[in-house]
């Protein structure tokens, strides 16, 4: 040994051969600076080809703890600095293994081990440490900087070890250990649902103690996931007793509230919102005017009159930043008293309100518009179905009264009916996309239990208000802008250049072009119009959705891409939306001459926050979504359905069955008898023997094979091959077929699968 290493003893005693520790390592490497694993060796002159090898494993191994950094090739070791060091929140996978969320760089992969120390949503420090070869960069947690919950809903287990609270995805990876005396207190059950308080948080050698808080029913399951949901992801179910306070001060407008206002109670608005809405945050109403223009006022329920800012209510709306609507429960961004009481556009009641007046020529075009508060007076509140009833036959016996028997109100939807074939045509102008895609809802039963999955129509009384909506958002975005206001807008970014050039690549398959990179709208357009009437086409065009970029919250416009506006903001639902209400105070404080409100967060705080709550309340509805249709399904595994494949994979086919919309994955395993390999540019499975291709849109025949509740996976074994779609024929049949850039999928691969919720939207 010719190295003067101070841990020389230490080392000697754990092995025969000893190589310099790590200390010395980490000494010598912040001499040199950077070095490889050659020039390393060459400073402790070592040539001894095991201690060379040695000193290799140590070095892999330090990468791997993150005491050093590794980089190019041959790798060049550096010591971890501070500078190193990135924050950033964890996203748990249900298969254990995880990711650090970094917002101006690549996510860092966590494996297992290090999701030991963590439940989702934990903000921490970490370092990258080295890259797999899948290409991520692994990472090693430094510390655990904000615990994101300390109380969480799970099931109680035993085995040999003792109790502990088995969580459910995406913390099934974190089991919380509980005493006997604690679950003998609350006579707690073997598989019964409790709540759990943490009283130690886990390490790397040690699951995480708790305490049973209480212990839950399970005779409603349905009910119990919502909890567990909210628990979760954190999402915020109880207001506190200041906002409740001020909720609960507020009375129904006097003559004091309407003091500055525009009285439009003569006015014919009216709601139009779905069967089950409870919360009436926009009223419209149209006219035609000379020379065949239009007039049509968007009239928006005024909800900073009662949300003030920096008041509790206004706090707490802040946090919470959304709505968040499961399949039967709404978690509302304002209490009830408000979102479905005096904020709410009920009919026959005067209400506060915000009011977009809008002048339309006749070709389409906005030449005017105006923003006032006013006070209105609905004078009907009417259903999607009621007005779909009345346009397709006015003597419809099912249009209700307050529309057919209101010549003012009649007069004013058969205007809005026109007004919407006219802005159709401008919408198609400007290429503004309209996927063919199947929104689901879920119809329950007396007992709680799915009674049905059924798709949501969209007939023209639903598309009318979205134009409404649509008109007086880009209205309030070029407001906003004109006068530089502190506003929120709703960016959607174009596409990237690698989702655009995988378009590009399967768009050949239509005989369509579509550029590599920097696509526009027509493009798009162009591939949805030459597909909207094959039998595949919402699998296509689910394909061309998620290639999207997310829209999101910011204080720099951008524009709307997939709207094709070139300004756009959220105005229209301040009862659901918290950049609604900030926009709404803005403009409020121009037109009435008053000072703009000073908040305690910054504009790029807030983008963030609401982008943040929204993506989260997004995940919140899918989860529960997927476990309502997994839980529906295990009392129909071994029964056969038919479906559509909707997603291709290495691994396998998503099908989504015809007549329930839910979605599982046959694997690769369970195709066929055949060698099938991927096609990712045709999104094809090809059996190399026998020619056969499974692609989007073919029918089949599937049986359900199991249920995962844990992973909220549904297996399906495939049985038939009903119909292929026109795109996937067999060889023989297409003798010619391209079967370039293919990745070898092998049907005895280890087994995968998923299943994948839809979310209703409410109006944009």
């Amino acid at each position: 040994m010719s190295w003067n290493d101070p841990n020389a003893s230490t080392e000697a005693q754990k092995y025969d051969n000893p190589i310099p520790s790590r200390e010395l390592i980490l000494s010598t490497i912040n001499e040199h600076g950077e070095v490889t694993h050659q020039q390393l060796a060459k400073a402790f002159n070592i040539d001894d080809p095991d201690q060379f090898d040695a000193l290799g494993n140590r070095l892999k191994a330090m990468a791997r703890d993150g005491q050093v950094n590794r980089d190019g090739r041959p790798y060049r070791y550096r010591t971890v600095t501070k500078h190193d060091i990135v924050t950033g929140t964890v996203t748990a996978h249900p298969k254990g293994f995880g990711f650090v969320l970094l917002s101006d760089m690549p996510d860092l992969f966590l494996h297992e081990k290090q999701m030991r120390w963590v439940f989702n949503g934990d903000t921490v420090e970490a370092v990258g440490t080295s890259t797999d070869n899948r290409g991520r960069t692994e990472g090693r947690i430094v510390d655990v900087v904000e615990r994101r919950q300390s109380n969480f809903i799970g099931t109680l287990a035993h085995d040999e070890d003792g109790y502990c609270v088995e969580l459910g995805s995406p913390n099934n990876h974190q089991p919380i250990t509980v005493t006997e005396e604690n679950v003998q207190a609350f006579n707690a059950k073997q598989g019964a649902p409790v709540k759990v308080d943490i009283i130690d948080w886990p390490n790397q050698h040690e699951f995480a103690t708790g305490k049973i808080t209480e212990v839950l029913s399970d005779d409603n399951d349905r009910e119990l996931i919502i909890e567990t949901t909210l628990l979760n992801y954190d999402i915020p179910s109880d207001f506190s007793e200041a906002a409740l306070e001020q909720a609960n001060a507020y009375q129904e407008p006097t003559e004091k509230d309407l003091k500055g206002r525009r009285d439009l109670r003569d006015l014919p608005l009216i709601t139009i919102d779905g069967e089950d809405a409870r919360d009436f945050d926009d009223a419209v109403f149209a006219e035609k005017r000379s020379g065949g223009n239009y007039r049509v006022l968007v009239a928006i329920a005024d909800v900073s009159y009662y949300v003030t800012p920096n008041s509790p209510l206004d706090k707490d709306a802040y946090e919470r930043g959304t709505s968040v609507y499961f399949p039967h429960r709404v978690i509302p961004m304002l209490p009830e008293v408000l979102s479905n009481g005096l904020c709410s556009l009920n009919p026959d009641l005067d209400r506060l309100c915000m009011v977009a007046d809008i002048k339309i020529s006749r070709a389409g075009k906005v030449t005017g518009y105006e923003f006032y508060p006013g006070v209105m007076h609905s004078q009907a509140r009417l259903t999607y179905n009621q007005v779909n009833a009345y346009l397709a036959d006015p003597n419809d016996n099912s249009v209700p009264e307050s529309l057919t028997g209101n010549k003012d109100v009649k007069k004013s939807v058969d205007t809005l009916h026109q007004l919407y074939e006219l802005l159709l045509k401008k919408r198609e102008e400007r290429h503004a996309m309209e996927f063919e895609t199947v929104e689901t809802y879920i119809k329950f039963n007396e007992k709680g239990g799915i009674e049905a999955i059924l798709p949501r129509t969209r007939g023209d009384a639903q598309k009318l208000i979205e134009e409404c909506m649509l008109l007086a958002n880009t209205c309030a975005a070029n407001f906003a802008l004109k006068n530089e206001l502190p506003v929120l807008y709703r960016n959607h970014d174009k596409p990237d250049g690698e989702k655009s050039m995988r378009i590009h690549e399967y768009a050949k398959n239509f005989g369509l072009s579509f550029p590599e990179e920097s696509p526009t709208q027509a493009d798009y357009q162009r591939i949805i119009e030459a597909t909207k009437d094959r039998p595949d086409a919402i699998s296509i065009h689910s394909m061309l959705l998620r290639s999207m970029m997310q829209a999101n919250y910011a204080p720099d416009n951008i524009g709307h891409f997939g709207l094709a506006y070139d300004e756009y903001s959220h105005f229209t639902s301040p009862i659901r939306r918290y950049p609604d209400l900030m926009l709404h105070r803005a403009i409020k404080a121009k037109v009435t001459n008053s000072q703009q409100p000073v908040m305690d967060f910054s504009l790029d705080g807030a983008g963030t926050q609401t982008s943040d709550t929204e993506r989260r309340a997004e995940k919140a509805s899918r989860y529960v979504e997927s476990w309502l249709k997994c839980h529906y399904m295990k009392d129909h595994v071994g029964e056969e359905f038919d479906g559509v494949v909707t997603t291709v994979t290495s691994f396998g086919l998503f099908v989504t069955l015809t007549d329930l919309y839910i979605d599982g994955l046959v694997h690769i395993s369970n195709v066929g008898d055949d060698f099938f390999v991927y096609d990712e540019q045709q999104q094809q499975l090809i059996g190399k023997d026998r020619g056969t291709v499974f692609g989007l849109g073919d029918s089949v025949k599937v049986k359900v094979a199991g249920v995962n509740m844990d992973l909220l996976q549904i297996d399906f074994d495939l049985k038939a091959k009903l119909q292929a779609s026109q795109m996937n024929q067999t060889k023989r049949d297409q003798p010619k077929k391209s079967t370039a850039s293919k990745t070898p999928a092998n049907k005895t691969s280890a087994k995968k699968s998923s299943s994948r919720g839809k979310g209703a939207s409410k109006k944009s």
